[in-house]
């Protein structure tokens, strides 16, 4: 009986806390950025640039750099806005997509475009392969938030949680993008296939 009330609870994953350990890393290295500290914020910068720009790349195509850019630079002189709740990559990516969808709506009034003529193009100078411009071309036929949604949770493995948090929608809302830009998806794959 004694020995039974001592039982240690079950471990748990590597994985798991990995990521605990990371997230109290980044807040610990937030709360120093809030102070001023620029070498803590570089090492948040080298851990999460890279999941920002990639994002941004496929949601705002050849503008992604300057909104990567800015959002950065907001995240520094917010830090004392970011409270811990939710990783600190997904803040960033948060804010990346608010500026994302700001660019968007300054864009349409000032050009005037009707909804329709959103689809963003890519002017990437680099080679790609064949599948990457069917994946390009796949995603240009959404709409930015489908997009968005498809690429936060199958492209950076997010949950629908974080997607929802990142893009600040509620979580029933990015479930219906996803479900929705899935299907569309599917509907124009099937339509190229038979062509």
């Amino acid at each position: 009986m004694a020995a039974a009330s001592r039982a240690r609870p079950p471990p748990r994953s590597a994985a798991l806390r990995d990521g605990e350990v990371a997230a109290d890393a980044d807040w610990a290295l937030n709360q120093r950025v809030a102070g001023g500290d620029r070498a803590a914020f570089q090492l948040l910068v080298l851990r999460h640039e890279g999941r920002l720009r990639s994002f941004l790349s496929r949601v705002a195509g050849s503008d992604a750099d300057d909104l990567a850019q800015e959002a950065l630079a907001r995240a520094w002189t917010r830090a004392r806005d970011y409270r811990g709740q939710g990783s600190y990559g997904a803040w960033v990516m948060g804010i990346g997509w608010r500026l994302f969808l700001d660019q968007r709506r300054t864009a349409r009034r000032r050009e005037g475009l009707a909804a329709g003529e959103d689809v963003p193009t890519s002017s990437d100078p680099r080679p790609a392969s064949d599948a990457a411009i069917d994946a390009e071309r796949l995603l240009a036929g959404l709409s930015p938030q489908e997009r968005a949604a498809l690429t936060l949770c199958f492209g950076h493995g997010c949950s629908h949680g974080e997607a929802a948090e990142i893009m600040g929608v509620p979580l029933g809302t990015l479930k219906s993008l996803v479900l929705r830009g899935r299907a569309k998806a599917q509907k124009m794959i099937g339509e190229g296939g038979a062509s």
